[in-house]
């Protein structure tokens, strides 16, 4: 197990380059976010080009060259992708150009957005079926690359563990599981101590992580709360929240869980540019010692 962090949280804690930052954090390893477009951020800065296209033989042995030079690793490439997009075959297209493209650069996974157009007008069969229809497409082209898609516990369908289990069922892949996001079932409403019963439930299928917290007032922890309730308020530092690291770390390591610890502390415009960088610094040295420890 080792620590990474999300590309868009490098440039928000005021780095110049994802190559800075990971350096500043002692870590080599970054997910990438992948525009429709098919391009990402470069690991240093770029004379003229502010971003590599993927789909560009040149732009890809730039970044190539960049992860070699520096020793950085991708634990993920990272999409915002809507199955239920009124283009499904060009998002279903886009992912499957997205998993080549993570196997041609060495990242085991892909991370998939279950958030979709009209989720909560649609009944959750149906809503499962649409994702699923989608995830059997891309697996079965992507069959020869062996990355794996982790469906991310994000917004209000992807934190109803209902939701999941339907979906993953239809699915029935080994390539798929979960990016488990340690602050999203918190952040949906769930009792903390419900949210460890969840974390149980899907550890042992999670294939990539983001870590971030919440610290609620104590009186409405172990209350179902509504989604996102005062989020802004109440995100915080990740070594600092109410979900436990340490136990969070420890349920991922019982079943085997080897991969990154990808750092997305949303908390991090509330503080000022070293005050971001200390955080990150310290949920560094928080999750480090959880690894060796727990």
């Amino acid at each position: 197990m080792y620590l990474s962090i999300r590309d868009d949280i490098v440039f928000a804690a005021g780095y110049a380059s994802i190559a800075e930052g990971l350096h500043d954090l002692e870590m080599n390893s970054v997910e990438l976010f992948v525009q429709r477009d098919y391009t990402v951020s470069p690991l240093e800065p770029i004379p003229d080009k502010k971003r590599l296209d993927l789909t560009d033989p040149g732009d890809f042995n730039l970044l190539q060259m960049q992860m070699a030079e520096h020793g950085i690793r991708l634990c993920a490439l990272c999409m915002g992708n809507n199955f239920n997009a009124q283009d499904k075959r060009g998002e279903i297209d886009w992912a499957i150009g997205t998993v080549r493209a993570a196997a041609q650069l060495g990242a085991p996974v892909v991370r998939i957005d279950p958030i979709m157009s009209a989720e909560k007008d649609l009944p959750i069969e149906t809503r499962q079926t649409i994702v699923a229809e989608a995830l059997k497409e891309i697996l079965v082209r992507t069959i020869d690359t062996g990355v794996e898609l982790g469906i991310e516990n994000h917004g209000y369908q992807g934190n109803d563990p209902v939701f999941l289990r339907g979906l993953l069922n239809k699915v029935s892949s080994e390539r798929l599981g979960l990016t488990l996001d340690s602050g999203n079932f918190y952040w949906r409403g769930w009792p903390l101590s419900r949210v460890y019963e969840i974390f149980e439930e899907f550890a042992p299928i999670v294939k990539h992580t983001h870590v971030k917290n919440i610290a609620y007032p104590p009186e409405i922890r172990e209350i179902e709360r509504e989604m996102g309730f005062e989020y802004d308020r109440y995100v915080c530092p990740i070594h600092q929240g109410d979900i436990d690291m340490n136990r969070y770390v420890s349920q991922l390591k019982k079943v085997g869980y080897l991969r990154d610890l990808c750092l997305e502390d949303e908390s991090i415009g509330k503080y000022s540019i070293p005050q971001r960088k200390e955080n990150l610094r310290e949920a560094c040295k928080a999750l480090t010692i959880a690894i060796e420890t727990f």
